[in-house]
């Protein structure tokens, strides 16, 4: 195996990294806010309308504008100082949090038509759009100088399993504290996990930026970035693979239903349930830093989001609640091999001074398909019924699997070695 992409035997050899360590703080604080922020908000919104596509529509009050920035949101984090982007969209999304605990506040909203709010309320998201296009390309690129190039596979590792901690964390707090606290002060909650994320950003020195200005245009920039996704296969495969897969396989956004009006669970199950993915998840994860997958790569992406596919349909036929909370943590459990593999051919096959572009290109594909696929669910939801449309995006993303596999040779012979 090539040394620069060799495993290191130390399962924790990043986590000696002082930097790395705020950086693992700084991405599960802030998924553990915004995770949890979005279930209140859902929760909160489902509550008022009945109505899945309401749910639908804060999916797609995100989507709009991180998948139209999200190349260009990638050119400026190429020239720009990467901690410092990072810390501006934290104080972005603090701004955002605060809004949204404003609006969940009864006594000051009181005499606000319903239409008004909801309408501030998607206005907020969209915001919270526009910052994702921001954040997740520093992000990435962050994480590229805080440890050397040999040990990506095991900093990929430990960085995912700190976002799905805070994935596990936040929905699960987040149903507690609706219950406990009620949706308004279980916002303030968010708040201070957002200010963590930033007292974090700040402990992480400012780094070199590898940007060289050779009188490229923003268009050609641009033009560059795409045509090296295009040109490395396995690059662009990985990434259609995910967002298909979570754009037909986004049972998430239908949980506040199954919860409210199949399963009959309440808030705490709620919380449970939302939870369930992220729990799998990050137990695959740990397991993984320890026994990193080194053979067959590419098949085995192949087989976890098929996998993930079986379990998304289990999950829309259950009528149980423990069927369905099994059946969303294998999803979780399978979700995590892929996000693995994914995010390490992101960070091996990446040149530095593109890591933003790439990255970017890679949101389009695979962040923004959340949402996308959250007003998909909905949309689906409102014409199928909930259960037909998750079974439906279950049977999808088999087909864009069994699809992948028949047209994508270089998904096939993917190897670390070579």
């Amino acid at each position: 195996m090539d040394e620069a992409i060799k495993p290191k035997n130390d399962p924790y050899a990043s986590l000696r990294y002082k930097e790395f360590k705020f950086f693992l703080v700084i991405r599960f604080a802030l998924i553990f806010a915004l995770s949890m922020q979005f279930s209140i908000i859902e929760w909160k919104v489902y509550s008022l309308t009945k109505n899945p596509l309401n749910i639908g529509l804060m999916g797609l009050a995100e989507f709009i504008p991180a998948f139209s920035l999200a190349l260009f949101a990638g050119n400026i984090v190429d020239k720009r100082e990467k901690q410092g982007m990072v810390m501006k969209c934290l104080m972005g999304y603090l701004v955002i949090g605060a809004g949204l605990f404003m609006l969940t506040w009864d006594d000051l909203v009181a005499g606000i038509p319903q239409s008004a709010i909801l309408m501030m309320i998607y206005v907020l998201l969209f915001c919270g759009g526009v910052l994702r296009a921001f954040v997740s390309p520093s992000n990435f690129s962050l994480l590229g100088v805080l440890v050397p190039r040999e040990l990506y596979i095991n900093a990929t590792t430990w960085s995912t399993s700190s976002w799905q901690t805070g994935a596990i964390a936040g929905p699960v707090l987040g149903g507690l504290c609706i219950a406990w606290l009620g949706v308004h002060w279980a916002m303030l909650v968010v708040l201070g996990f957002m200010l963590l994320a930033l007292a974090a950003v700040m402990q992480i020195g400012k780094k070199p930026v590898h940007f060289k200005d050779i009188g490229e245009t923003v268009k050609e920039r641009l033009k560059k970035g795409l045509q090296f996704v295009w040109n490395t296969k396995v690059l662009l495969n990985a990434m259609a693979l995910d967002m298909f897969g979570v754009l037909f396989g986004g049972s998430v956004a239908m949980i506040t239903i199954y919860a409210q009006d199949i399963l009959h669970v309440g808030a705490e199950g709620f919380g449970m349930l939302r939870a369930a993915p992220a729990v799998g998840s990050c137990i695959i994860l740990l397991v993984l830093a320890h026994r990193p997958i080194v053979t067959k790569p590419g098949l085995k992406l192949l087989a976890a989001v098929f996998g993930f596919g079986i379990c998304i349909i289990i999950f829309g036929l259950s009528k149980t609640f423990a069927l369905s909370l099994l059946a969303l943590f294998a999803s979780g459990m399978l979700d995590g091999v892929s996000m693995i593999i994914r995010q390490t051919i992101l960070q091996l096959k990446t040149p530095d001074d593109m890591r933003g572009r790439v990255s970017s290109v890679s949101s389009v594909f695979v962040s923004s398909s959340n949402e996308l696929g959250s007003f998909e669910s909905g949309l689906a939801a409102r014409i199928m019924g909930p259960v037909a449309s998750v079974v439906f995006g279950g049977c999808m993303t088999l087909g864009v699997v069994i699809t992948t596999y028949i047209i994508s040779p270089a998904m096939r012979k993917l190897d670390w070695r070579r």
